[in-house]
């Protein structure tokens, strides 16, 4: 086990599903999805810091196994807390010759409604 690996949580993908809503419309839900662990690390960074002092509630690193892709503006939500997060922007992943695997994206928190 790695020090990354002792600091994932488990986590749901969450997906976007349009329902007939029965007069010719249709109602939004958000549905959990794929589960999947991540360490979720609350940014200090001054770029975070600016970010949230222009409205975002909290930028996030990500971090997942080499298997697992977010990709931008995927949602997300921590199982322990039902926390919901959402891609903001997808890092670089590691190299293949690296003996770790990870890829990494930039979350913020955010709200299904």
């Amino acid at each position: 086990m790695t020090l990354i690996d002792s600091f994932k949580v488990p986590c749901k993908l969450v997906e976007k599903t349009r329902i007939p809503d029965g007069e010719g419309g249709w109602t939004t839900q958000w549905v959990d999805s794929v589960s999947f662990d991540a360490a979720i690390v609350l940014n200090s960074t001054i770029d975070a810091r600016i970010a949230e002092a222009q409205g975002v509630t909290g930028v996030y690193t990500v971090t997942t196994d080499r298997n697992v892709r977010l990709d931008f503006h995927d949602a997300f939500k921590r199982v322990s807390d039902g926390q919901v997060f959402r891609v903001t922007k997808v890092n670089d992943s590691t190299p293949d010759v690296a003996t770790f695997q990870f890829n990494q994206v930039q979350a913020e928190e955010w709200s299904l409604e």
